[in-house]
């Protein structure tokens, strides 16, 4: 019983495995748009075995597209600690968009995870995010990242940068250039564009400063600034002012 049963089993595991090479190819070079019957074709199987390994193609995508996720991520770890966490934030920002933009099943994951609408695999995108979110605090701290970027704005970036690289490529011109635009964007630095800030709520109030987010007042007039420290410089400006009206 047991020796009739092995073969099978062994059957089963390639042709698994075929229909995992074949995805492969398949989505990289046209994405999830990729009908499962020209997987199958691939493959040199029936649909039916392509539905006995995976119940969809959703399913099938998934484990195609989650080793190339998790590659990324391992590679972020192993930079976490590097000694120049400013140069090895862009650098690995641009390896993550030269390799996906040559994928198009990465670049849909990507934008797909971007928006909320996929997960590679359980943990997976999360585990992505969380490891460049510590590549992305660590230049920050270093200053070499503006400081009123978020997680979210670069991941944002990431996915637009893919489709522009994407585009770039197929209308022959030179491939970088896209990435290098979005890199300067996101370096610290005196005269770059001051970001809008996120409001949540209409009847939030916001510091005359900075635009960051006010506390209500518990008593007396609704408070203007943040902080002491927008307090003082709001403080300094009207001296200035005043000073220069003294000396007109």
């Amino acid at each position: 019983m047991s020796e009739g049963l092995a073969p099978a089993r062994a059957d089963a595991r390639r042709n698994r495995e075929l229909v995992l090479q074949a995805a492969r190819s398949a989505f990289e070079e046209q994405g999830l748009g990729v009908p499962l019957g020209e997987i199958a074709r691939r493959a040199g199987v029936g649909a039916g075995t392509v539905y006995r390994h995976f119940p969809s193609k959703e399913a099938l995508f998934r484990a195609t597209v989650a080793d190339r996720v998790r590659l990324f991520t391992d590679t972020a770890h192993d930079l976490a600690d590097a000694e120049d966490p400013v140069a090895v934030f862009f650098r690995f920002l641009a390896a993550v968009v030269r390799l996906a933009s040559r994928n198009k099943a990465l670049c849909d994951a990507l934008e797909a995870a971007g928006e909320g609408n996929y997960e590679p695999s359980p943990h997976t995108e999360r585990a992505f995010s969380d490891a460049l979110g510590v590549l992305l605090a660590r230049a920050q701290e270093a200053g070499g990242v503006r400081k009123d970027v978020v997680l979210a704005d670069v991941l944002t970036l990431l996915v637009g940068c893919l489709s522009m690289e994407q585009r770039q490529m197929s209308s022959g011109a030179p491939q970088g250039r896209m990435t290098a635009l979005m890199c300067d964007g996101l370096r610290n630095g005196k005269g770059v564009t001051k970001l809008p800030h996120h409001v949540s709520g209409r009847n939030e109030s916001r510091c005359e400063v900075c635009g960051g987010s006010v506390a209500p007042a518990r008593t007396g007039r609704p408070a203007r600034f943040c902080g002491g420290a927008c307090r003082q410089k709001a403080h300094r400006i009207r001296a200035r002012a005043r000073n220069r009206g003294g000396e007109e």
